[in-house]
């Protein structure tokens, strides 16, 4: 004879609504939704994100990875994040 088990049901919840989830694109994406911002273009900021070292000392990187998320090799990039940083770049070079 097999007994059933009924539990109550819950709603899950997360700390952020559906409406204030990050929209993360991966690069073909992005380039894709916004022209102005070739594949290449974004690969090549995506590399100068962090700090890198050299025969003479350690390059500052340009600060982008506020923008990046990496699950695994997956790296998207956080498109409101990333009008930030471009907000930032432009009002650091005024």
């Amino acid at each position: 004879m097999e007994t059933q088990i009924t539990l109550p049901k819950q709603e899950l919840t997360f700390p952020n609504s559906s409406s204030q989830l990050p929209t993360l694109l991966s690069v073909r994406q992005f380039s894709e939704k916004h022209p102005a911002f070739s594949q290449g273009a974004l690969r090549n900021q995506i590399f100068l994100a962090e700090n890198r070292k050299t025969s003479r000392g350690t390059i500052q990187g340009n600060g982008l990875n506020i923008a990046l998320v990496r699950i695994g090799r997956k790296l998207l990039i956080d498109e409101a994040k990333f009008f930030q940083w471009i907000d930032e770049q432009q009002q650091g070079g005024a």
